[in-house]
């Protein structure tokens, strides 16, 4: 591959941030770390900087801060705290940008790699579905090149070389009216075949247990609910340029098959792999060659069959809220996904019903504003409105559970 790229990893302690630092490990010839952002984690960050040896690393949170620079005494490291710092790490001049921290706090880190003009590897979803058009008409502004990890996305990536997160680059474009539509493709979480009247009893260590991935419980929770695949339908829609109905998605639950490219000569171009996320980060991280990690060959015939559904409606209405939330357009993703979350984080405590988090989003969706956001402060008060919305909600939800 050349010169070793340099990399800076946003979110180093995540999942995300361990699979793409495994990869590095296994390539060090490939991949100099140039930086490492963590979140709350010290001494998870603290032992990564010695192994890998960034020129500097930073810590969201600032009050373990002290915390850091005890375990990192004595090295050459250059630390820093806070959010903006890190957002300004995320801005220095490297190869590539893993843009792995969850949620909406990876926003601003995001916005600062695509004015800076960075090739981004985004595996954070919130950034574009909370402010997809801002990101998308920064990055063309500035150049910036934005490369899916999430592996359904970066599965049409694989498929499909002709959208615009290619610009400026040496590959060829490709009119977009080649192309019919997109195909995503999900497991169908936990309940796929739970009968539909015990999915309010539903615990959240039922809701966690995913069938295929092992990941946070947040997102398993988002799996339980398609509320994630909903999430991904509006990600697919800023970062591929399509229109809403040009984005199917299919209920598969052996989970083989990621995306599915539909052209409109009548060819059906799909990506197919394990449930290994160091495939999509790898071919990120290469892109556009590709890197030979797998020791084990992809087998299909380990698997009896393959099935597809379609998304019933009835079992899964936060997918149906997703899609309706990305043809309102304006803040309403932001609302949907702000609300999402407070609504996720109160079941996992328990203060809710499994089916009263769509309850909840409905609600806030109903009731929230919807302005137009084109800046990073636009978007953040967005989210702050319709959080303290979703408290509210949840706590009338919690008094008239315990009538």
């Amino acid at each position: 591959m050349g010169t070793a790229k340099t990399i800076t990893v946003m979110g180093a302690t995540g999942s995300i941030g361990q699979s793409t630092l495994a990869l590095v490990r296994q390539f060090p010839d490939a991949y100099s770390v140039h930086a490492l952002v963590a979140g709350t984690d010290a001494e998870g960050l603290a032992a990564l900087v010695k192994e890998f040896r960034p020129k500097i690393v930073g810590l969201g949170d600032a009050a373990k801060l002290d915390q850091l620079n005890e375990a990192l005494g004595g090295t050459e490291v250059e630390i820093v705290g806070g959010e903006p710092a890190c957002s300004k790490i995320a801005a220095m001049a490297v190869d590539i940008v893993v843009a792995g921290i969850v949620g909406i706090a990876g926003l601003p880190s995001v916005l600062a790699a695509v004015k800076a003009g960075q090739t981004i590897a985004l595996a954070n979803k919130e950034a574009l579905v909370s402010a997809g058009g801002l990101v998308m008409a920064e990055a063309e502004r500035y150049g910036a090149h934005i490369l899916p990890v999430d592996s359904e996305h970066n599965a049409i990536f694989q498929c499909w070389q002709g959208w615009r997160g290619h610009a400026g680059s040496e590959v060829a474009q490709v009119d977009t009216s080649v192309l019919s539509h997109i195909c995503l493709t999900a497991s169908g979480g936990p309940f796929l075949e739970t009968p539909l009247h015990h999915l309010p009893k539903m615990t959240p260590i039922q809701a966690v247990r995913h069938p295929n991935w092992t990941m946070g419980q947040k997102i398993s929770v988002d799996s339980a609910t398609m509320m994630n695949k909903g999430l991904e339908v509006i990600e697919a829609y800023w970062l591929f340029d399509l229109q809403p109905d040009q984005i199917e998605v299919l209920i598969h639950p052996q989970q083989a098959l990621h995306g599915m490219v539909y052209f409109r000569d009548g060819s059906v171009v799909a990506q197919l792999a394990g449930l290994d996320m160091r495939t999509p980060i790898s071919y990120a991280l290469a892109w556009p060659e590709r890197l030979h990690w797998a020791a084990e060959r992809f087998d299909l015939t380990a698997m009896e069959q393959l099935t597809f559904t379609s998304v019933d409606a009835r079992r899964f209405p936060c997918f149906a809220l997703a899609r309706q939330a990305l043809c309102e357009g304006g803040a309403a993703p932001a609302v949907l996904n702000a609300a999402n979350e407070v609504a996720v984080a109160a079941f996992l405590q328990e203060k809710i019903g499994f089916t009263q988090i769509q309850a909840i989003v409905e609600t806030v969706l109903a009731q929230a504003k919807n302005p137009a956001i084109d800046q990073l402060d636009l978007v953040m008060a967005v989210d702050a409105d319709a959080r303290q919305l979703a408290v509210e909600a949840v706590t009338k939800n919690r008094r008239y559970m315990s009538v």
